[in-house]
């Protein structure tokens, strides 16, 4: 357990910014759960649109250091991928 002040403060700091880090990736992994469903029913035109949505959702979480940015584009890009295999 800290003793220091410092190392107590650093610790609420931690646990409230896990919190955020926390309640973001769910939100992420949401976004990009309805494209993915979206998919899997086979409507092209919903999937589309989801991933219009989950794209800035997915760049954000990078952008704040919650997916690494390749990760990000990594998803993002097998997404697209499996939409445009659909419609082809």
């Amino acid at each position: 357990m800290a003793n220091h002040q410092s190392s107590k403060k650093r610790i609420r700091q931690i646990e409230r910014r896990s919190a955020v880090n926390r309640a973001r990736l769910s939100r992420i992994r949401t976004f990009v759960k309805k494209v993915e469903l979206a998919i899997s029913s086979g409507d092209a035109a919903a999937a589309k649109e989801a991933l219009k949505v989950a794209q800035p959702e997915v760049m954000r979480g990078a952008q704040r250091g919650i997916l690494h940015r390749n990760t990000a584009s990594r998803k993002l890009s097998r997404l697209s991928a499996r939409i445009k295999a659909m419609s082809a």
